[in-house]
C-alpha cells in the first residue's frame, strides 16, 4: 500500500472503532446512568434501543446516499453530527434527552459508516490489497467493540459522561485527519432522488427494528402487526423501486448469490456473537458479582482479532480462498459457544477462556472476510449499497440476537436463586449455538458448489 493510502485505512478504521467503542461503552454505563438520572427499566433501555432504531433504520439510505451525493460529503458531514449529538448525551440531565441523543448519534452512524467502507471498496482496487485493507478495517472495528468494554468500565468509574465525552475527542481527532486524507468525491449525474423509495425503505426499517427491539416486552400479536406492516411497507417499496427512472436501489443487485449468502452469514454470526456476550455479561455479573471493569477485562480477549485478522486471516484467504476460511471461522465459533453450555456456578477464568479465545478467532476468520465476500464484484456506483446492505445484516442481526435470547433468558429463569439463573443463562446459550450452526449450514451449501467448480475458489456462490 502507499503512504496515502495507509492514512486513509487508518483513518476509516478509526472511524469504526469509534462506533464500536461507542456501542459497548453504553452497556457497562448504564446502571450509573439510572443512579444519577432516576430513570425506570423502560428507559433505560431506550438507551441502548434508539441507536439501534437510528442506525439500523437509516444505514441503508446512508449507503446509497454515500453513492449518490458523494462519500467524502457523507462521511465529514454526518461525523460532525455524530460529535455534537454525543457531546449533547453528555451534558444531559433528562432521559428523554439522553434517548433523543442516543437516536440522532445512531442515525448518524448509520450514514457514516457505509460511506467509510464503501471508501475503502472504491479506493483499493479488488483482490489482494482490498482485501488485507477490509479485513484491517473489520479487525480494529470489532476490537473496539471489545476493548470498549474495558474503556467503558474504566470512565464509568470516573463519571459516567465520560463514556460520551470520549467519543467526542476521538471524532474531532479523526475528522481532522479525515479532511485531508478521504479522496474528493467525483462528481456524476445522479438524476432525480427517488423520494418514494427512500421514504418507504427507511420506514420499513425502521419499524422493523423498533419491532425487533421491542418484542421481548409486548404481546406477541403486537409483533405480528409490526412484521406485517414492515412487510407492506417493503412491498410498496418494492413496487416503487421496480417503476422509479433512478430507483434508490436497482433491486437486480440482490440477485446476486455471493452477496445474499455473505449478509446472511453476517446477519446469524452477529445474532450469536451479541446473544452470547449478553450472557455471558449476566453471568459475569449478576450470579457471580464481578464489577463493570472485572468484566470488560475478562472480555477483552475478544480484542484478540485485531492481531488476527491483518495478519494470519490474508495469507489464509490467499491459499485457501474465502469461503473456506469462513466456514472454518462458523465452525471455531460453533466449537466456542458450545463449549460455554456446561456453564457452572463457580466457573473460574481459565476455564471460561478457551471459548473467549475462540469467538476471538473466530471473528478474525469470519467478519472480515464476510466484508468482503459482500462488496466483491459490485460496480464501484454501488459500492455505498451493498457496503449498506451489510451494515443492515449486522445491525438486525445484533437486535434479533438480543431479543430473541433475552426472550430465551426470561421464559427459562424461574426465580431469582442462583440455580434458577444459571438455568436461564443454560437455556439463552442454546440461542448463539443455534444461530452460528444455521450460519454454518449456508456456507456449507455454498462449500459444495465451490467444491464441484475449483475455478471459483475464494467465491461465496455456487
Amino acid at each position: 500500500m502507499t503512504r496515502s493510502r495507509i492514512l486513509l485505512l487508518l483513518v476509516l478504521s478509526g472511524a469504526v472503532f469509534m462506533e464500536g467503542v461507542d456501542v459497548s461503552m453504553m452497556g457497562v454505563a448504564l446502571p450509573s446512568i439510572r443512579a444519577e438520572l432516576g430513570l425506570a427499566t423502560s428507559e433505560l433501555q431506550w438507551i441502548v434501543s434508539a441507536y439501534v432504531l437510528g442506525y439500523g433504520g437509516f444505514v441503508l439510505l446512508g449507503g446509497r446516499a454515500a453513492d449518490l451525493l458523494g462519500r467524502r460529503r457523507m462521511f465529514l458531514g454526518w461525523m460532525v453530527v455524530f460529535a455534537l449529538f454525543s457531546a449533547l448525551g453528555g451534558i444531559s440531565d433528562s432521559g428523554w434527552l439522553l434517548i433523543v441523543a442516543r437516536l440522532v448519534t445512531g442515525v448518524a452512524a448509520g450514514f457514516m459508516a457505509p460511506a467509510g467502507l464503501s471508501i475503502i471498496t472504491s479506493s483499493f482496487p479488488e483482490g489482494r490489497e482490498r482485501n488485507r485493507a477490509l479485513l484491517i478495517y473489520a479487525g480494529i472495528g470489532a476490537a473496539g467493540f471489545s476493548l470498549g468494554m474495558v474503556a467503558g468500565g474504566l470512565l464509568t468509574a470516573i463519571g459516567w459522561r465520560w463514556v460520551f465525552f470520549a467519543p467526542v475527542v476521538l471524532a474531532t481527532l479523526l475528522l481532522v485527519l479525515a479532511v485531508r486524507v478521504v479522496p474528493r468525491d467525483v462528481e456524476r449525474e445522479t438524476g432525480s432522488f427517488d423520494l418514494g423509495g427512500a421514504l418507504s425503505l427507511t420506514a420499513a426499517m425502521v419499524l422493523l427494528v423498533f419491532t425487533v427491539v421491542r418484542a421481548p416486552d409486548v404481546e406477541p400479536a403486537l409483533t405480528i402487526v409490526g412484521v406485517l406492516a414492515t412487510a407492506l411497507l417493503l412491498a410498496a417499496f418494492v413496487t416503487i423501486e421496480r417503476r422509479a427512472r433512478t430507483p434508490l436501489v436497482r433491486l437486480g443487485l440482490l440477485r446476486n448469490a455471493q452477496l445474499v449468502r455473505a449478509n446472511l452469514g453476517a446477519f446469524l454470526f452477529l445474532a450469536a456473537f451479541m446473544a452470547f456476550q449478553f450472557v455471558a455479561v449476566l453471568y459475569l455479573q449478576e450470579l457471580r458479582g464481578w464489577s463493570s471493569v472485572e468484566t470488560g477485562l475478562a472480555l477483552a480477549i475478544l480484542g484478540l482479532d485485531a492481531i488476527l485478522a491483518p495478519t494470519l486471516t490474508p495469507r489464509l484467504v490467499e491459499r485457501f480462498g474465502k469461503l473456506p476460511v469462513i466456514g472454518a471461522g462458523m465452525t471455531v465459533a460453533a466449537i466456542a459457544y458450545a463449549l460455554f453450555l456446561g456453564l457452572g456456578p463457580d466457573w473460574t477464568y481459565v476455564q471460561m477462556l478457551p471459548t473467549f479465545v475462540l469467538v476471538g478467532v473466530a471473528f478474525a476468520l469470519t467478519f472480515g472476510t464476510l466484508m468482503i465476500v459482500a462488496t466483491d464484484g459490485v460496480a464501484e456506483p454501488e459500492q455505498g449499497l451493498a457496503s449498506g446492505l451489510q451494515y443492515v445484516s449486522l445491525q438486525f442481526g445484533g437486535a434479533v440476537g438480543l431479543a430473541v435470547v433475552t426472550a430465551v433468558n426470561v421464559a427459562a429463569t424461574d426465580g431469582t436463586s442462583p440455580g434458577a439463573l444459571l438455568d436461564g443463562y443454560r437455556a439463552a446459550l442454546l440461542v448463539p449455538v443455534g444461530a452460528v450452526a444455521l450460519g454454518l449450514l449456508v456456507t456449507a451449501t455454498a462449500l459444495v458448489g465451490w467444491a464441484r467448480s475449483p475455478a471459483t475458489a475464494g467465491s461465496y456462490s455456487t
